[in-house]
């Protein structure tokens, strides 16, 4: 307009040429936004076809909690349908991790750690990497970054690796006891599944120097290293076999773990003690995954001298108080292991020593609203959620899908897995419409989608 001389130019004309600009404006508007819609409706799409993600350790957020939509109401007496079962997976008690249409695990195979790859539609397997002698057998469940396409996972004596999505060629490796000096609480090995922060990996070596630690996720060198509590503490140097959560309590992003001596807490960025809480650590093993909720932590570990707790993190200048809203003896409720999962104001876990008495736990109190029922199966429970609905897989490999009405225990269907090769502990797993069941060399896949 400017070569022209904009005052050349009729009136008639530059009002035409605005109304063309307008309209090409909204053809433009209503075809990106139909891009958007096809774009939205194959995302759905690909959640409901069997490329459904669990790229972790009890999930994508960690707490055990599936968003599957459109799975069954109820179990024939037999079970889902089996849609395969796979051997040759090695012995061990890790579960799986699903990400990107291939499904990760570990196992002791051939005297090896291997970390393996299977196809997610039909179970074979794509690949299988050998990367350590394996002392015992891994109970590592992998973690998967969908970032990076990389695999990290951890053998039963500490060894770290870091693995391509896309092939499984190990990318670099650590040994938790050779470069960190350290060591598990008790005998039955390293059994945290690595969480994926951004660019950080956080582990737990258990190091007087280096309980928690922060690596470059990419090369695996060191960021910082998080120093172990002091003093006269309940329960076990070393790490326990917990995995990390993030908390945000008091408005400060922090990794909270459990170790041998407890409950222990680190700023995310520098790698410094914030607070612990020693109360329920037992002097066996301390399991459970803590849950994070606000300014709370809800915290629980079995055997005779473990318990249950509710803490209050606050910060008064620059220092943090764990205030205790209660405690709970192991005789009143504990998780044995198995995990515990949080819907909205309540609780839901196994409680007992070696037993998974299905309970419902009014957080903010601690009061059981179950009181003690039995449960369909024996032993403790390893248990995820969805819609609504607790999947609980007993020790003695019977599979149980329980109502989570707050009011009553309501058992809705119950089965015997096909196999049982060893204690049911790993934990089960939903993605794409289909349960995953690791039983040491065996993987079975059910279809549970309507």
């Amino acid at each position: 307009m400017s070569a022209i001389g904009a005052h050349s130019v009729p009136n008639h004309f530059l009002i035409e040429l605005s109304m063309l600009c307008s309209l090409m404006r909204r053809i433009l508007f209503a075809s990106v936004c139909f891009d958007l819609c096809i774009c939205s409706s194959s995302l759905g799409l690909l959640a409901q076809d069997g490329t459904g993600q669990w790229n972790q350790w009890r999930g994508p957020n960690r707490d055990g909690i599936s968003t599957e939509k459109g799975l069954l109401e109820s179990w024939p007496e037999e079970g889902p349908a089996v849609v395969y079962s796979v051997k040759g997976l090695g012995s061990g008690m890790a579960s799986v991790a699903i990400a990107n249409g291939k499904i990760l695990t570990m196992g002791n195979k051939d005297g090896n750690t291997r970390v393996i790859c299977l196809n997610q539609s039909n179970g074979e397997i794509e690949w299988s990497t050998p990367y350590t002698p394996a002392k015992s057998d891994p109970n590592c469940s992998p973690t998967v970054d969908l970032a990076s396409g990389l695999v990290y996972a951890l053998s039963n004596d500490g060894v770290l690796v870091c693995c391509k999505l896309d092939g499984g060629e190990v990318v670099w490796e650590s040994s938790f006891t050779k470069d960190f000096g350290g060591k598990i609480e008790s005998s039955w090995g390293y059994s945290e599944s690595p969480l994926v922060d951004g660019d950080l990996l956080i582990c737990t070596p258990g190091a007087p120097d280096a309980m928690v630690v922060a690596f470059d996720k990419k090369t695996g060198n060191v960021v910082w290293k998080g120093r172990a509590p002091v003093g006269k503490l309940q329960g076990n140097d070393g790490a326990g076999y917990s995995s990390v959560i993030i908390s945000r309590a008091s408005g400060v992003k922090q990794y909270v773990q459990l170790v041998g001596h407890g409950v222990v807490s680190y700023d995310a960025k520098t790698g410094s003690l914030l607070w612990n809480y020693d109360r329920i650590a037992n002097r066996t093993a301390n399991i459970p995954t803590p849950i994070a909720k606000d300014n709370f932590i809800f915290c629980s570990t079995g055997y005779d001298d473990g318990g249950t707790a509710l803490l209050e993190i606050s910060k008064k200048g620059k220092q943090f108080v764990a205030k205790e809203v209660y405690y709970k003896t192991s005789k009143e409720l504990q998780n044995h292991h198995g995990g515990m999962i949080m819907i909205g104001n309540y609780v839901y876990m196994g409680h007992g020593h070696n037993n998974g008495f299905p309970a419902c736990i009014e957080w903010k109190t601690g009061k059981n609203l179950w009181d003690k029922a039995r449960g369909a199966g024996s032993g403790s429970a390893a248990i995820i959620v969805a819609e609504g609905k607790l999947y609980f897989r007993y020790q003695d490999s019977t599979m149980a899908l329980i109502n989570t009405k707050k009011d009553k225990y309501d058992l809705i269907s119950k089965f015997k897995l096909p196999t049982h090769n060893g204690e049911s502990w790993p934990h089960p797993v939903i993605a794409g419409g289909k349960l995953f069941i690791r039983d040491q060399d065996e993987l079975v896949c059910f279809k549970i989608a309507k």
